[in-house]
């Protein structure tokens, strides 16, 4: 992957980002703001069981708060079009930890197959993630090779900085380990 590259891998990122915040933050902010509309699509649940109170969902309150919390945290780094790793790996995380109770607790009967949809959704997401991360990994090693170049072959032409080689006319005497000046 070349340099030129980079506003594709920025374009990818940022808008991974904002697909996926928003999409967390619909299905997270959903039941917080109507439970029985979100209970009607996804199954009855029992968290509030020993009251029966609507507000009693906790399980769910608790879910749904910390799925809002990542989406306000992803929806954040696009906004300021920010291409930290922990970005990535924070959507890729939370994309697979859900993809994961999706699938195992449909396959055991425990919720409704409708949450597959969502674990068809995440898939994607998760693969997407990992290609621009790689692809960020490779442009940044791609961009440091470079630049390293760049500041050797400078430092080769102008005397005195860092990476210079001085010629023997530069030389001045050192000192060697036994303390006799060459």
């Amino acid at each position: 992957m070349t340099i030129e590259n980079r506003p594709n891998q920025i374009n990818l990122f940022r808008g991974l980002a904002w697909f996926q915040g928003l999409y967390y933050f619909a299905t997270g902010i959903w039941p917080l703001i109507h439970v029985k509309s979100f209970e009607w699509v996804t199954g009855e649940k029992t968290d509030n069981l020993p009251s029966g109170l609507e507000a009693d969902h906790w399980l769910l309150m608790t879910v749904s708060m910390l799925i809002v919390a990542v989406s306000l945290t992803i929806l954040m780094a696009a906004w300021r079009n920010t291409q930290a790793a922990e970005i990535a790996i924070l959507a890729m995380l939370a994309g697979s930890g859900l993809t994961a109770i999706d699938v195992v607790y449909v396959l055991r009967g425990i919720i409704r197959p409708i949450y597959l949809v969502d674990a068809a959704v995440e898939i994607p997401l998760i693969l997407t993630w990992l290609f621009a991360l790689i692809a960020q990994q490779r442009a940044a090693s791609v961009g440091t090779g470079r630049r390293a170049n760049e500041m050797e072959q400078s430092a080769a032409k102008s005397p005195g900085t860092p990476f210079a080689q001085p010629s023997p006319s530069q030389s001045e005497p050192t000192t060697s380990f036994t303390g006799v000046k060459s």
